[in-house]
């Protein structure tokens, strides 16, 4: 059976509309409602949302007798409002696992409980080159204490800011800077939303080519991964088989690239499950998909955040190569096309 064509311009799209829409951990219903609005207009699928929040698709296969699962996480890293200081700047808490490094001199958005959106700037707070020494700023550790928002509004003091409907507690989106050059993205939220994104083309593409899947497969969005316990709820049950559809680590030591999809058989979890990943190397192969193997040392996924819930199922991991992964990260479409292509060998076997 020829594969169908993956609409690489939908996939784009549908990625930079994912990556433009905030949803750091614990503020993601905005981007799920948006997954759900792009799913439900297909007649073999049908939506519903956990007590969590997460989006559960089942997706009606050819046969129900082994039913399948792939999970990607929509959920993004962020920060939360620490505490409002005197001078009326925000201290912050990170959501996820990130170094303040990476986001010094960033753009935010503040989710005010009190209504709004107010727009920062993540600086030290020792930020003026002018004001302090260089070495006072080189020196200064980029941790929770040094680092605030100076915020895009004429506050000075705690008052002022409250004043915004800014409290303790309020969700930091931190900007995207999305842009596309010469068949690369970059933006942060990489991970995952170009496997969220990747999966959406998948659907459309077999939709499209009035294709089913082979056997009955449910799609897990989940919302928590970055804390650790996305995957532990949501996915049923009967699934014999998880694919978790998350991004690849590219960096010093790593086999993986931007150009490639990446078969993960370790991460800090431990193995993977070693049959369903043969079977996903054999799949591979055989269908000239561009493919690395690899193992990450710092990583963990919402399979073994099932897993330790005491899921029963034979838990694999696939997903594009993406560089400076929880920084300013970057792919290339060939390695979304890649993962994609695999997904629909997969599906269909």
């Amino acid at each position: 059976m020829p594969t169908p064509q993956i609409d690489c311009q939908y996939l784009m799209d549908v990625l930079v509309k994912l990556l433009n829409t905030p949803s750091p951990t614990g503020l993601t219903a905005q981007a799920i409602d948006l997954l759900e609005s792009i799913l439900k207009q297909y007649k073999d699928i049908s939506l519903s949302k956990t007590r969590k929040g997460a989006l559960v698709v089942e997706w009606k296969g050819d046969a129900q007798d082994r039913p399948r699962a792939l999970t990607a996480h929509i959920d993004t890293l962020g920060a939360m409002v620490k505490e409002i200081k005197e001078s009326g700047k925000l201290k912050l808490t990170r959501i996820g696992g990130y170094n303040w490094s990476t986001v010094e001199g960033e753009g935010c958005r503040i989710m005010a409980s009190g209504g709004g959106m107010i727009r920062g700037t993540i600086l030290l707070c020792k930020a003026s080159g002018h004001v302090h020494t260089g070495m006072e700023i080189e020196d200064t550790k980029r941790n929770d204490e040094n680092m605030e928002v100076r915020l895009d509004a004429r506050t000075s003091c705690k008052a002022d800011t409250k004043a915004l409907g800014i409290r303790v507690g309020d969700f930091v989106a931190i900007d995207p800077r999305v842009e596309v050059v010469e068949g690369f993205i970059r933006s942060r939220h990489l991970d995952d939303k170009a496997c969220v994104a990747v999966i959406l083309a998948v659907v459309k593409s077999m939709t499209d080519a009035g294709l089913k899947p082979a056997q009955t497969t449910y799609l897990h969005f989940s919302n928590y991964e970055e804390v650790g316990h996305g995957g532990a709820a949501g996915i049923p049950a009967d699934v014999h088989e998880l694919v978790v559809v998350d991004m690849a680590a590219v960096g010093e030591g790593q086999a993986s690239d931007e150009f490639h999809a990446t078969l993960c058989v370790k991460d800090s979890g431990g193995p993977y499950h070693h049959g369903l990943s043969q079977k996903l190397r054999a799949l591979a192969e055989t269908n000239d998909i561009p493919y690395v193997t690899d193992i990450y040392p710092h990583y963990g996924s919402d399979g073994e955040a099932f897993w330790r819930a005491g899921g029963d199922v034979a838990v694999a991991l696939i997903g594009p190569g993406v560089d400076a992964s929880h920084n300013y990260e970057r792919t290339h479409t060939e390695a979304l096309l890649a993962t994609a292509n695999w997904l629909i060998a997969y599906l269909l076997e």
